[in-house]
């Protein structure tokens, strides 16, 4: 199923990627927010069965409650819609660093098989690479610091990659370990949602594991979307598709914006 296609059952891979990752953040949980897809799915989650997610974003805006997806982080309804606004030094300095965050929601242009991020240059030259991305912002921060890390990202050769062309945020390095030797904080990535399913890290070699697909995936699919040889789990299970609400939540948002 391509991702701008409408799937038979009356919705697209990119709405069932949006509300299995919106269904991952629970309760009051403290989540610094990415724009894009993260933005989306944490804006659904807190419409519909979390509404005391408290979202922060990287301007400074603590307990944003937008009426629609932001633009980008220095969109003002964020701060329109925030508990309270601080400075960007703050957010990094008194919440972020010292482990106040539970949830990291990041997206990405490429992530490999350890949850390793790039979003700088895709190529192997840095000084002349093919593409120039938008670079770090605060994700590394967020990838060393948040108690764990969520990531949601279109699932493609393209994108999941045997190795990132640079790490621009650390998942799990090259295997066990690595975070730690680095002094990083949080947990890293424990949890990855695309357009085709979700994947784990193995608890001992941090490895990404096929755990879950989509309705109307199978396995081969995301094995041909993986540019490495992906691992199944012997439990993997099928996501449960997106309620009426959920979807009607996920499309006034989109409208709106």
């Amino acid at each position: 199923m391509n991702s701008s296609k409408q799937a038979a059952s009356g919705y697209t891979a990119d709405e069932m990627m949006s509300i299995a990752a919106a269904r991952a953040l629970t309760g009051d949980t403290r989540c610094f927010v990415g724009i894009g897809l993260p933005s989306t799915a944490a804006n659904v989650a807190r419409r519909t069965h979390a509404p005391d997610l408290v979202l922060i974003y990287e301007s400074g805006a603590l307990g944003a409650k937008p009426g629609r997806l932001p633009a980008s982080i220095g969109d003002g309804i964020l701060a329109e819609t925030a508990d309270a606004v601080v400075s960007v030094p703050e957010v990094f300095n008194y919440w972020l660093q010292p482990g106040r965050i539970d949830v990291g929601f990041l997206g990405a242009a490429q992530l490999d098989r350890f949850g390793n991020i790039n979003t700088t240059v895709i190529g192997d030259d840095y000084a002349a690479p093919k593409v120039r991305l938008p670079g770090a912002g605060g994700a590394p921060e967020i990838a060393g610091s948040c108690g764990e890390v969520f990531v949601v990202v279109r699932q493609s050769r393209r994108t999941f990659v045997d190795r990132v062309d640079f790490v621009t945020s650390v998942g799990h390095g090259r295997g066990p370990g690595d975070r730690e030797k680095l002094g990083l904080r949080g947990a890293g990535p424990t949890l990855v949602i695309t357009d085709l399913g979700v994947l784990r890290p193995d608890p001992e070699t941090r490895e990404l594991v096929l755990t879950q697909v989509h309705p109307g995936v199978d396995v081969e699919r995301v094995r041909e979307a993986t540019g490495w040889d992906l691992r199944v789990s012997p439990e993997l299970s099928t996501t449960e598709p997106p309620t009426d609400r959920e979807l009607t939540v996920l499309r006034e948002l989109q409208a709106a914006s």
